[in-house]
């Protein structure tokens, strides 16, 4: 597991456009769904929330993410 698979993973927990979840809902449906692969992946495991925050700077560049709509929240586009 890597940041650029946490990009795909975030809009999986989100659902579908339109859609919107709180930071630490992802967070936790990551930890939820992906635990034993975020626990060998080495020194991704130690950093891998601040990653996730990676990857939703790069949705929202890429146009799939907004940020901005409420704090805290982010909200599927694409």
């Amino acid at each position: 597991m890597n940041r650029q698979d946490l990009k795909s993973i975030i809009l999986d927990a989100i659902g579908k456009p339109g859609d919107s979840l709180s930071i630490p809902k992802i967070a936790r449906y990551i930890w939820e769904n992906y635990e034993p692969q975020l626990k060998g992946s080495g020194e991704f495991f130690y950093t891998w929330q601040y990653d996730m925050r990676w990857a939703g700077d790069s949705l929202v560049r890429d146009g799939k993410l907004d940020k901005t709509a409420h704090r805290g929240m982010w909200m599927r586009l694409k």
